[in-house]
């Protein structure tokens, strides 16, 4: 079995093989089961640290979720890779399961569209010669506590018959109006549902239907610019970061990055100039509620990780596409269905980016401007989810912050709407095309180890005013900051009006400057909590998506905002239910979850492909540098640069080499 580099480094392909050939030894027909992730189980934190001070190896293991094919059987199960034998093979509890992937979606697709019933509702539209049917099968969701079969609900669309040889013509442009039910059990359609088209519930039998005008967004369906010219990103000496395994090295940044199944990109122990910041950072969750109530359509609520996963639906990063520059690209390794070794090809790219100024100054008296640009180091990657696309990128800079950005992009998922009505839950995006608002709620998980100390807390930081009066605020312009210790795990929020933030602080470092405790504060956007009720299964299945943070008490397995399993889940297993725990997490071993996300009201311009929606969280030092850590940055320069004058500009021609100061 091939070595390992870390403890945290993810499993190797042969690993890969060993956790499915341990689990098949445990079954007389082997053959029957299907596998739903294989990913590396984390050894603890006092392990990985007397591995670093020692050498001493800890146990290598894996954690195993499969079903047995063509049954409800769900479980998982622990390997020990070094003794070669399954600890553990426990069964999931009825109702909840495992996410989907590629290969069953494709499945689940072509046996919908050769059901006979499906093909007797397709008759019944009487589509135009060369129009072709195009199934999209959506996670169930929940809609009755006693349901506990897994399922999809599959929606009906249409290629135009126009472009329907174009195999990317845009089917979300032609909704149809019935949705078959599949079960997974049986791999068959159990019923076919007809959709709500007016402005009420009532569904009505299929019939023809109104053929649309296309709407296409692939290029060689639509007239393009022709006045664009090429905008180059070259690096001549190459990129500033270094690659050692897993581990990467950029401008004082030091951080191992991993891949596996659910999460995609995990970081683990993150530094800057060799002091420990964060022991573990992934996003951890996220969840898609829809706002139309009525059936079917008020069970649609996609959790993208826990429901597929971002390493399951990571693309392949194209050069001088997805990525622009120098580029590194490192490769994701999962698990298929049968338990083989699956190589996720350029699953995250690598590079560097121009981001405008960092700092500068000018002295008016001399008229010398010192500045320096700021350079970013961006790992990226992209999942597609069915209609939707996620670019999901950690940026760190030169003065400290590290981010995390996501970038919504992709299709609109669509229904269809009879013409001249309009609902209050939705947008007419298209003739015949209506477009459910929605929310996109997702959770960062973040493990810190601020300045060394696994032992941290949480802070609350408010601005105030200060009290008129005479003898402290005499002109009533005074403000004060106040600060207030978390002491106990739950969910808490934003408030604008006092610009509350949350600062993760270190439990005995501090800054010599000012005595203070050296931390890293948190900024997020504000979002708008879950919209659902709190007695509906949207709100209970949503653990995280009522708080902009939550801080709990590490407790080993405790990763997924949602729960381990979101599939159909019905009730509350996440970051809710450990939160009520109300353990204290003041100077702890903590780990703080921040909400973040979009409230999409969708648009006609968001048709038919969506421009990015941008939503960033950033970690920024607070008292943790004595100064402004990149006043070592090399200044910017024209010859450094070499930008290039356009001569009908009337700017001046470039930075002055004089302002690198005169030759002592």
């Amino acid at each position: 079995m091939a070595s390992f580099a870390h403890p945290l480094s993810a499993l190797t392909a042969d690993e890969i093989l060993l956790c499915s050939k341990l689990i098949r030894a445990n079954f007389e027909s082997p053959q029957s089961l299907r596998f739903k992730g294989i990913s590396l189980q984390e050894p603890s934190k006092e392990d990985v640290s007397l591995f670093e001070l020692s050498g001493v190896v800890p146990a290598r293991r894996a954690w195993i979720n499969y079903y047995i094919a063509g049954t409800r059987f769900f479980y998982e199960s622990i390997a020990n890779l070094g003794e070669r034998r399954v600890e553990s093979n426990i069964m999931v509890p009825a109702g909840l399961h495992g996410p989907t992937d590629d290969n069953e979606i494709l499945q689940v697709e072509k046996l919908t569209l050769a059901d006979p019933g499906v093909q007797e509702e397709i008759k019944k539209l009487e589509l135009p010669p060369g129009a072709v049917v195009v199934c999209d099968p959506w996670i169930w969701g929940a809609d009755a506590a006693d349901e506990d079969e897994r399922k999809y609900q599959c929606y009906m669309y249409m290629r135009a018959a126009r472009n329907s040889e174009h195999l990317d013509s845009n089917h979300y442009a032609h909704p149809l109006p019935f949705s078959p039910v599949f079960d997974t059990v049986t791999m068959k359609v159990t019923r076919i549902e007809h959709v709500p088209t007016g402005c009420d519930f009532e569904t009505k039998p299929t019939g023809p239907v109104r053929i649309t005008e296309p709407n296409e967004y692939i290029p060689e369906l639509n007239d393009l610019r022709t006045d664009l010219k090429p905008l180059v990103i070259t690096q001549p000496q190459g990129p500033s970061f270094v690659q050692e395994g897993d581990v990467l090295k950029w401008q004082k940044w030091s951080f191992r990055l991993t891949f596996n199944y659910r999460e995609g990109m995990v970081l683990h122990q993150v530094s800057y100039d060799g002091r420990p910041l964060f022991y573990r950072i992934s996003l951890s969750d996220m969840s898609v509620p829809y706002g139309d109530p009525r059936p079917p359509f008020h069970k649609k609520q996609a959790f993208d990780l826990g429901d597929t996963g971002a390493g399951i639906m990571a693309n392949d990063l194209k050069l001088g596409c997805d990525c622009l520059g120098a580029i590194a690209y490192v490769d994701g390794l999962i698990a298929d269905e049968e338990g083989r070794p699956l190589e996720k090809s350029n699953a995250v790219c690598i590079h560097e980016q121009d981001a405008g100024l960092l700092w500068k100054h000018t002295n008016y008296r001399t008229q010398r401007a010192a500045l320096v640009r700021k350079r970013e180091l961006v790992l990226q990657s992209i999942i597609t989810v069915s209609n939707y696309e996620y670019i999901l990128a950690f940026i760190f800079d030169q003065a400290g912050e590290l981010a995390y950005e996501v970038r919504a992009t992709g299709i609109l998922s669509t229904q269809p709407i009879d013409p001249g009505v309009s609902v209050p839950w939705g947008t007419v995006v298209h003739d015949g095309v209506l477009a459910a608002y929605h929310q996109h709620i997702l959770s960062l998980r973040i493990d810190p180890e601020m300045d060394g100390e696994h032992r941290n807390s949480l802070v609350c930081e408010e601005t105030a005013p200060m009290p008129l009066s005479p003898e402290t605020n005499p002109y009533g312009n005074g403000y004060i900051s106040q600060r207030q210790v978390v002491k106990t795990s739950g969910g808490y929020d934003l408030d604008s009006k006092k610009n509350r933030v949350y600062i993760i602080e270190s439990s005995s470092k501090v800054n010599p400057v000012n005595g203070q405790k050296t931390a890293y504060k948190i900024h997020v956007p504000a979002f708008q909590p879950l919209l659902a009720q709190e007695n509906s299964f949207h709100y209970k299945r949503a653990d995280f998506a009522d708080h902009s943070i939550y801080v709990t008490r590490f407790r080993e397995n405790e990763l997924f905002a949602g729960g381990q399993y979101t599939n159909q889940n019905k009730q509350t297993t996440g970051v809710r239910k450990w939160s009520a725990r109300k353990d204290s997490v003041q100077d702890e071993d903590i780990v703080v979850w921040v909400q973040f996300g979009l409230q999409h009201v969708p648009r006609c311009e968001d048709f038919p492909v969506m421009p990015a929606e941008i939503i960033k969280v950033a970690l920024k030092p607070v008292n943790f540098f004595t100064r402004n850590p990149a006043t070592d940055v090399p200044p910017s320069s024209q010859e450094i640069n070499q930008s290039t004058l356009i001569r009908s500009s009337a700017c001046r021609q470039s930075c002055p080499t004089q302002e690198l100061g005169p030759k002592l």
